[in-house]
């Protein structure tokens, strides 16, 4: 997957995403798991890391199913009840509609795990100027996955310079103001490094732009990765149609 260009992972992964997100038929979106998967151990990344991925994903589809199907005003024609709680009734629809969208939150967080995930920022960032996306949005997108680090430190910090002068968090109103000092006080700080940061990089030439050195080459290898994921794309569509 490394060797795939990655201007060709960032439209597969669009696209595989914008039709797992349309299509709701459980035979398509069993096939776009099952594609996901294959993609997965094809790509060589470990199981552990992947169910580790998938786990938040997981977690609030659970709760989506146990809360999604629950109606309080009776149900639709042609609907039946699997269980009940007094005037609570947990429909098959309801459940019927929350496990279609577990099912394609993990189709789309597994293939763009696949797709993506390998890719580092800057990388990511080069793709999307190349695919014509503004400057602006892949100057956000670099920007904030690189200082989001840097704000965490800076977060870290600041609490355990309040546990050094003795603050320990209760249910108390001193609690709460000492949390919003600290939330205060990291924008601020926020704040003086971004001028601090902006200030840098004019000094360094910075026009509104980073300029390109060097540029993917596609090759018969990417043709042939896009004619499989289009394939693909095709079969998940002509399943759902069909």
């Amino acid at each position: 997957m490394d060797r795939i260009d990655p201007r060709t992972r960032v439209v597969a992964a669009l696209l595989f995403s914008a039709v797992v997100a349309v299509v709701n038929g459980f035979p398509a979106l069993g096939l776009a798991l099952g594609f996901a998967i294959l993609g997965a151990a094809l790509g060589g990344l470990r199981p552990t890391a992947v169910l580790r991925r998938l786990l938040p994903v997981n977690l609030f589809m659970l709760l989506l199913v146990a809360l999604l199907p629950w109606r309080l005003d009776g149900l639709e024609p042609g609907d039946w009840p699997l269980a009940s709680i007094g005037p609570l009734v947990y429909s098959r629809d309801g459940f019927l509609l929350a496990a279609a969208i577990a099912l394609k939150g993990n189709a789309i967080v597994l293939a763009l795990t696949v797709l993506l995930a390998t890719l580092d920022v800057t990388t990511l960032g080069h793709a999307l100027s190349h695919l014509r996306v503004p400057d602006k949005l892949a100057h956000l997108l670099l920007f904030t996955v690189r200082y989001l680090d840097v704000l965490g430190r800076e977060y870290r910090r600041l609490a355990a310079a309040m546990k050094l002068r003795g603050f320990r968090p209760k249910m108390s109103r001193h609690t709460y103001r000492a949390y919003g000092y600290l939330v205060g006080m990291l924008l601020v700080r926020s704040l003086d490094r971004s001028e601090r940061i902006v200030a840098a990089m004019k000094c360094r030439g910075f026009r509104g732009r980073f300029y390109l050195l060097d540029h993917f080459a596609f090759s018969r290898r990417d043709l042939l990765f896009g004619l499989v994921a289009s394939a693909i794309l095709l079969v998940l569509a002509w399943v759902e149609y069909s």
